[in-house]
């Protein structure tokens, strides 16, 4: 008997231990499963910190900076050193007889430019603009990550929304349905009343599982813009709502015209493109530059003695080069024409965007009233096509189609407040609003 107790104690034992290890287990899964919590600001840091095309435009910054100091080495000394190692056939002019003999010849070169006509301090003006075109090229990809990390959460609070509305819209046709068929049970409607009541549940039932579909590509979409793996499953905090814009059109294309990075870097390219006309016209001015040489040189390795060195200023002059440099002035002059022409286009087609996201946020903000007020006229007819229906005054149709209205409104609703929010992330970013 006491080992029959023993046997079953330690069963139960190694159940118990069983049992917890499976709960702890579940307990893991559970907390490694749970969706990740995100406010807009959040999605927005992530996005700003994950997405590669920052990287990519702080890496060509980076390339402007080095390509500075290669254009500032353009002005500083050069120090060269060569040796040479040479066999040589002579014949002796006592003797006539041929002999060979070695030679080997050491020799270090100092040059500095004193005058380049403009060429060296025009690269480095240029190189320096390059730089303030990069660094506006890192604010512009700012911009736009944050731009798609703001739509993309919008969007996933909007296709969220709709599957709400989706399975509100499926609840009630089944609490119709169920009236309907207690209806048709007590003899009081027709079969027909049950059969359109399935079909009209059973079109929800599809709306709701592509509206299911349609947050899925949501969540995959906006884990993309954050640089997360595309299965992360997210629980966005906030909701869709309105908030109203208090600058006017005529501000709003002042403000980008002074603060979009575009229009900034439309003008920086002139201005490059005008020091490619210095660059190329200095291949007509006089270039200057002091050489120093010293070498040593002898019969033996390593060719150590007879020192010998040399001290000139160097001055030389473009006469012919077959209209070379004027060839490279006159495609500098038509650069600089496409350059001014681009900056206007870029300017031209940022008033239009600018102008595009505001008028397009006015009619969603018109959009939202209108439709508030058609949500709360079709949820008062929902529930009067009930009554009206469950008191027989009413018809099947009656109820399903104020069902079908009640969720439309209620859509245009959610479309109104998606558009209008967008638009004005559109609009912070057409004007350049700095991303902090």
């Amino acid at each position: 008997m006491l080992d029959m107790f023993k046997k079953n104690l330690r069963k139960r034992v190694m159940i118990t231990l069983a049992s917890g290890f499976m709960i702890a287990n579940t307990i893991v899964f559970t907390v490694a499963a749970a969706p990740m919590e995100l406010t807009l600001d959040d999605s927005v840091a992530l996005a700003l910190k994950n997405n590669p095309s920052i990287k990519m435009a702080e890496a060509d910054l980076t390339k402007a900076g080095w390509s500075l100091n290669q254009a500032k080495a353009g002005k500083g000394p050069t120090l060269s050193f060569s040796h040479t190692d040479s066999r040589i056939r002579e014949i002796s002019s006592t003797t006539g007889i041929a002999y060979v003999d070695f030679y080997y010849k050491n020799q270090a070169t100092l040059a500095l430019p004193l005058y380049t006509g403009g060429r060296v301090e025009g690269n480095i003006d240029k190189a320096k603009l390059g730089v303030e075109y990069y660094g506006l090229g890192v604010e512009q990809a700012k911009q736009q990550i944050k731009l798609d990390a703001t739509t993309s959460y919008y969007n996933l609070l909007q296709t969220r929304n709709l599957v709400k509305l989706n399975q509100e819209s499926v609840d009630q046709l089944d609490a119709h349905l169920k009236n309907v068929q207690a209806q048709y049970g007590a003899g009081t409607v027709a079969k027909s009343d049950v059969l359109r009541s399935e079909v009209e549940k059973a079109n929800a039932e599809q709306n709701l599982i592509k509206a299911q579909n349609n947050y899925d590509l949501a969540m995959a979409s906006s884990n993309n813009v954050m640089g997360l793996p595309l299965d992360t499953q997210l629980a966005v905090k906030d909701e869709l709502k309105y908030e109203k814009f208090g600058k006017s059109l005529e501000d709003c294309v002042q403000i980008a015209l002074a603060n979009r990075p575009e229009a900034t870097q439309a003008d920086t390219n002139v201005a490059m493109a005008r020091k490619d006309i210095d660059i190329a016209a200095s291949g007509n001015k006089p270039q200057v530059s002091l050489n120093a040489n010293s070498g040593w040189y002898n019969d033996e390795f390593p060719g150590a003695d007879n020192n010998t060195w040399s001290v000139a200023v160097v001055t030389s002059l473009n006469v012919f080069d077959s209209n070379l440099t004027k060839s490279q002035v006159k495609g500098a002059d038509a650069a600089l024409v496409r350059a001014t022409e681009q900056a206007r286009q870029a300017k031209d087609g940022i008033q239009l965007e600018v102008r595009e996201a505001y008028l397009n946020m006015l009619e969603a903000e018109k959009r939202i009233d209108t439709s508030s007020v058609a949500v709360t006229k079709a949820e008062e007819d929902f529930k009067i096509a009930q009554v009206r229906y469950s008191a027989g005054v009413g018809t099947n149709l009656d109820v399903i189609d104020s069902q079908v209205a009640l969720t439309n409104a209620k859509t245009n609703y959610v479309q109104a407040l998606y558009d209008y929010n967008s638009n004005r992330a559109k609009l912070e970013k057409a004007i350049g609003t700095a991303v902090k």
